[in-house]
This record gives structure tokens, sequence and C-alpha cells, in this order.
């Protein structure tokens, strides 16, 4: 329709008129919109890779190369065998048994990639759907709490990352995740990660963990037992079965509950192993049968390859232990002392945990920290006490003491002996009384005893007991603790004597002597006259070898100790001839090996062969060998110390029928106790005393107090050596005996003493 004259016209602009142009197509318009969201995305996206271009870059910066993981050796336990190959101990900063995939148990690659990574076959080693889920989680839930993390991102972060939860650190895991499946299979990544992750109570990786927590391989594990497991990695401190079993059963039944609706497994199956306990069967580490020896033994490899070798190579360590014969100086050293304590009577003088600001629920004994069984000595904590039955715990374990059980202390009632609270000293015994197990009540004075065993023809040291109680003390006191030796000492002089041409027929008188003021007295305070050096040797008398020493002098008396390989700085006085030195037991024994070996002396040893991983050979030790004196002079002194245990202070050693010689050792006011001896093969050394220095107690001599412990741990030593004899015992066996027992007429016959006996050193 055409516009009417009075319709106005468009004004197109400031009073002029333009022509106007013609309207664009709606199909170009659009064309033209579409183009610029194109570049808008474009430049969206250019941004966007660029920025993540950057982020790569700055997060990236010194990562690990994947090159490093295809290098990489897991942290695994350096192994302590014995003589015979028997496992004794090891050493790891992480305790982990690396196996291959086969090492797993189907069950449990199951159970963990139910719990834990339900995508694991089929991600990139990120979970992007699972990372955008747990975004929405937190944000919803204002914290973190949702995880994210494949298996492959935390195996990133165990080999090479933080612990930190932040940003960094997780961009930085999923790069390093990325990498890791792009180099290695599912299987391969399912290994490392089986091998690394750390399940609780120092255990790293499931092969370790399964035979701490139920004495069993992996690959031999159970559903319910594989689910525990499984349950492990979220928060192996939280989730320990060991110090939260509610809450570990709880996490158990949370993995079967998730393997069900995987269809792992059945409902029938998930309900039946739901209705489970947890079926622990906890295995110590091997750290209780020589924990002195071992911690030698780590000192030495320490010394020589480096804390960081030894902790974490896997080395092989043969070392010279006898298995047999340790455990038996453990059991001689726990009885005997406890013989020990009841002869001297209850002290009482217990420590009690209540009043040193503890509670009964949450006290905790060092003893505790390894298991103990019948037959085990161990400290334990007095929970409730009556007229008739004293009621304790040793860890978890409820133990019941009956009138029977403390008779000893000569104390009728025990809540008259304990109060709630107490630490008590026990003997556990297979006995049951209920639900607990019965234990008689021992002591635990503070009195202390070391023992050192070698091989005499090799100087492997194969037995050694550093004092009453590792958990309690460290302080090794067979290497380390220097002691007088009282007439221990005394084979130096005699050995002195017989170099400078004295025989052991020779005849010395016992009789009052002085010395510048110094008059040295006899154990029994009497004088015997003439008698043969051999008599008083065997008979431990005072006076002679106080003569023997400033007859031949002080000062080569005290060379002779050195040339045996005492280091101790002896000073020159004759009162050192009946062991007023200080000397360490490992010296005494090696000194004591000297004689058996027809004066050769061999240094102690440790270690046999050190091997890496692959069974390389890295240090096979060999022991130092010298000789002290010659064959004539040890064998003369083989005679002297052979009458010791024939009919000497030692006598009561003959009970063994067996090649023995030995010396007793006591010195002044029964400080110390000692006896040194030996086999054809094996000798060993014993000591008794308290660290404080103070009394044993009255006649507690090294007849009464060492040697029943000595006497323990050589029936295992001899035991493998039914024909063994001494060199030079082809001698004919009259021509010997009137070698040995020879001595003047106006002498009785040497008596046959097994409990008064020893020697006291100056006064």
């Amino acid at each position: 329709m055409a516009a009417t004259p009075h319709e106005p016209y468009e004004l197109r602009g400031l009073g002029r008129t333009h022509r106007l142009e013609p309207e664009r197509p709606p199909r170009l318009r659009r064309f033209k919109v579409a183009g610029k969201v194109a570049f808008s995305i474009l430049l969206l996206l250019s941004i966007i890779s660029g920025s993540l271009a950057g982020l790569m870059l700055v997060y990236s910066v010194n990562l690990p190369q994947i090159r490093d993981l295809e290098r990489y050796r897991p942290s695994t336990v350096t192994d302590l065998y014995d003589r015979n190959g028997k496992l004794i101990g090891s050493f790891a900063l992480e305790r982990r048994v690396v196996v291959n995939y086969e090492g797993f148990a189907p069950i449990l690659r199951h159970a963990v990639i139910s719990i834990e990574d339900k995508n694991f076959e089929s991600h990139w080693g990120v979970n992007v759907f699972r990372i955008f889920g747990a975004l929405i989680h937190d944000i919803r839930g204002h914290g973190r709490a949702q995880g994210a993390s494949t298996l492959t991102m935390q195996l990133a972060r165990n080999l090479f990352l933080s612990a930190d939860r932040t940003m960094t650190r997780k961009i930085q895991e999923a790069f390093l995740a990325i990498q890791i499946e792009r180099a290695f299979t599912k299987e391969q990544i399912f290994t490392l990660y089986g091998n690394q992750i750390y399940l609780g109570s120092g255990m790293y990786g499931f092969e370790a963990a399964s035979e701490y927590y139920f004495s069993k391989h992996a690959k031999d594990l159970t559903l319910t037992e594989a689910a525990l497991l499984a349950g492990l990695p979220k928060s192996p401190s939280g989730y320990s079965p060991v110090s939260y079993p509610e809450r570990a059963l709880k996490r158990r039944n949370l993995v079967l509950s998730e393997m069900e609706s995987d269809g792992v497994i059945t409902h029938k199956q998930a309900d039946e192993a739901r209705r489970a306990p947890l079926g622990l069967h906890i295995t110590e580490p091997e750290m209780s049968v020589a924990p002195w020896f071992q911690e030698e033994v780590r000192r030495e490899l320490e010394k020589r390859f480096g804390p960081e070798q030894v902790h974490e190579a896997g080395l092989r360590v043969e070392t010279t232990l006898d298995l047999d014969m340790q455990k038996a100086a453990n059991e001689a050293v726990a009885s005997r002392m406890a013989e020990y304590e009841r002869r001297r009577g209850w002290k009482g003088k217990l420590t009690n945990a209540l009043k040193q600001g503890e509670t009964l629920e949450d006290y905790r004994h060092p003893d505790w920290a390894v298991a103990s069984g019948p037959g085990d000595y161990v400290h334990a904590l007095v929970m409730r006490a009556s007229q008739r039955q004293i009621f304790a715990r040793v860890g978890d374990k409820q133990i019941v003491l009956l009138p029977p059980d403390w008779e000893w202390t000569s104390i009728k009632d025990g809540d008259a002996l304990v109060q709630q609270g107490d630490i008590i000293y026990v003997h556990l015994s297979t006995a049951m009384e209920g639900t607990a197990e019965r234990a008689t009540l021992e002591q635990d004075s503070g009195a202390q005893s070391a023992v050192f065993a070698m091989d005499n023809t090799t100087g492997d040291v194969l037995a050694m007991v550093g004092g009453r109680d590792w958990a309690l003390s460290q302080f090794n006191r067979s290497t380390q603790a220097e002691r007088q030796t009282g007439s221990s000492f005394k084979p130096y002089v005699y050995t002195t004597a017989m170099e400078e041409g004295a025989k052991p027929t020779d005849i010395i008188v016992d009789a009052p002597v002085n010395f510048g003021g110094y008059a040295p007295h006899n154990y029994e305070n009497n004088f015997k006259g003439p008698m043969t050096l051999t008599y008083a040797f065997a008979d431990s008398r005072n006076v002679p070898a106080v003569k023997l020493a400033a007859r031949v002098g002080i000062r080569k008396v005290i060379d002779m100790a050195h040339r045996f390989g005492v280091t101790t700085d002896i000073p020159p006085y004759l009162p050192v001839a009946l062991g007023a030195a200080e000397i360490t037991l490992e010296q005494q024994v090696n000194s004591y090996s000297v004689f058996p070996n027809d004066g050769i002396r061999i240094t102690p040893r440790l270690i046999r062969k050190v091997s890496n991983s692959e069974g390389i050979t890295l240090w096979e030790p060999r022991p130092e060998i010298n000789q002290v004196i010659s064959e004539q002079t040890a064998r003369s002194m083989m005679t002297l110390l052979q009458a010791v245990v024939d009919h000497g202070t030692g006598a009561a050693a003959s009970a063994l029928k067996h090649p023995l010689g030995g010396k007793t050792g006591t010195t002044s006011d029964f400080t110390d106790a000692w006896f040194l001896g030996f086999s054809p093969s094996v000798t060993c050394g014993v000591w008794v005393g308290y660290d404080s220095r103070q009394s044993l107690g009255p006649k507690e001599t090294g007849a009464r107090a060492a040697l029943p412990i000595w006497m323990d741990v050589m029936k295992v030593a001899i035991a493998e050596h039914p024909d063994e004899k001494f060199p030079g015992d082809e001698v004919d066996d009259a021509d010997q005996a009137s070698q040995t027992q020879a001595k003047p007429a106006s002498v009785a016959p040497p008596p046959v003493r097994a409990a008064t006996h020893g020697a006291a050193p100056p006064q």
C-alpha cells in the first residue's frame, strides 16, 4: 500500500536525506554470528591449551622421569641367617617382601580393585568421572572428604611425591600416573603398587603384611583375609586390626560389600564372610632371639656399607650365630637368674603404673612389643589382687597367679604381696585357669648376666647375650661392660710363669706373705702350705698367684694380658694378679680360646658372608690369626685349666662328662661372678652382676652364680661333638695323671667342691 501525504517520512540523517542500504539476508547474519562464536571458542580453547601447557610446564618441573621408575627397586629387608641357614632377624626401614604378580592371590587383587579403583582395568591413569564426582561431593560437603585417586595415582604418590594434600601435588600425581600408564602394563602397575603400599605395623606391601597379620603368603589368602588387607591402604593406622579391631572389621565388611556389588563374590559368600572374625595370627619379626648379637652385626655392616644399603638394599647376611646355642643361652640366663633371685628372697619394691599417672587400660610395657608365650619371662600389670588370686595382663593376654605360684616369697596373701597397678615379673606356663593363663611370680631386682661363646677354630661368635631384658636395656654387657675379673685373671699370671720356665708340678708355698704393706689372703682365710702349681690354680689360692706375679714381675703379667688381646690400660700393681683389672667378657673369652688352640688367638667374627639381592658376594671377612704363646706353654696351661673342672673350683662342670677346662672368678664383696671355660671346639664365658656394682650377696661366687649358666649353654655345644679331644690328649693316661696330680706327700688330696670356691681379690 502507498503512503498517504499525511504520513511522515522516516528521517535517516540530520537535515540530509541518505540512500537506504538493502536488508541483509538472515542466513548471512547467522554465518557471521557463527563465525564470531567459533572464533571465540577457538580463542578460548587456545587460552585453555596454553594454560594447560603452562601448568604442565610449571608442575612437571623436577618431576622424576619415567625411566627412574624402570630402574626402581623398592626398599627391601636385609635378612640375617645363622650358620645353619636359619633366619634369625632382619633390618629394614620399611619391612617389605617383594613378590611378582602371581604372588598376590586373585581374590586379593579383586578386593583391592573393588574398594580402591573399580575402573583400574580401563582408565588411562586418571579417572575423570571420579574426579568430577569427588569435586561435587567436596563442594557440597565444604571439604575434601571424597578421594579420587586411582591405584596408579596412589602408586605415583607413594613412589615419588609427598603426602601433602595440595592442588599442586594432585596435578603432579595425575601427570605421573599418565606417564606410568603409558610405560607399563596393568599387571606391572598392580605389582608395583602391591609391593609398595603401606599397610600398618611397619609393614609395606601385601606379602609382608600377610606374613605379619596372618602368618601366610599373600598368594594363600582367604576371602576374609584379602578383604581385611585391601581395606588398610585408606588409613593403615586408623583401621589397624591390632589397635582398632572393631574399625578394621567394619572396613573389611565394606570391602566385602563392594566386591558383592561388583559381582566378584556372591551374596552368600559375602554374608558368610561378614559374619567371620578377623582371624588374625600375628607373627612378630624375629628380633627377640639374639637382639644384642643382631645389633652388633648392624653396627659392623653400617660401618662397611653405610646405613642406607644395610636397611634398604635387601642384603643376605650369613652370620656366625648358632641358633640352638643362642636359645640355650637365652633360657639359661632367664632361668638361672630367676633361681638367683629366689635365693636372695622377695624384695618387693615394685613400680606401680597407676602412681606414675598411667591407666590400667592404656599401660604398655616395653616387653610387650614382642609376642610372648609359655616358658617366657616377662613383665605383667596387676589388674586386681585378692587373698587367693592375682589377676594380671601381659599385653592383651590375661594371666592368673594362685598361692603356689608365689609360695617362695613366704607371703601368704596375694593382696598383701601386690596391689593394683604393680608391675610384676612372671614366668608364663602352659597351664590354664579358666580362660586365663597360669604364671609363677618371679623377681627382677636389676641383677644382670651376659654370655659370649665362640668357635675355637674359626673365631665364629656362636651365642651372645648382653643382659637380662633387651626391651629394658640395649647395653651389651658382653662386649661393652668392663668389669673386674677376680680370679679369672689368674691364667695371665700363670701363663707368664710358664713362659719363664715354671711347670705344673712345681711347688709353691701357700703361707702368709707381705709385699710392702700389701698382704694377700685366700677366700677361706686359711693357708695350706706347700702345693703344686696345678693344685694352687685349681683351688684358686690367692697367695700363690700373687707370689708368682711378684716373681715374674707384674709388668710382664700385664704385657701377657695385652698379648692375649686385652685392651684395658692396667696399672702395674700386684693386686692386679687377683683380678683388680677391668676387662670385657668378649676379650676374656677370646683370651681363653688361646689355650685349647695350642697358643693361637683367632679374633672373633660375627659375619661369614654378605651377598646382595642378586646373590653376588659383597664381603667375606676372614678372621685375624696370631700366635700368642707357644704350644708347650698352652698345653702346660691346659693341665691347670682342666684341673679346675676335674677337682677344683669348677668341679660341678665335671658332671657334663666331657673334656673341659676353665676358671672361676669372684670379686670383692661378690660384686662380679665369672666362669670362663672351653671344650676342644667351643669357648664360652659368663658374667653375673649389677650395673650399679652392688653386691650379689654373700657366697654368690663364680661357681654358684655363673657356672650353672655356663653348663646349660655348653650342654648344647658339646652335644654335637661327643668324641672330641684336646690337642695332646694322645699322651699316655698314666703319664698325664702323674703330671696333673703330682704334689708333695704332706698335702692332702684336693677336695672336690662345687659350691665353695672362687677367689677374693685384694681388700
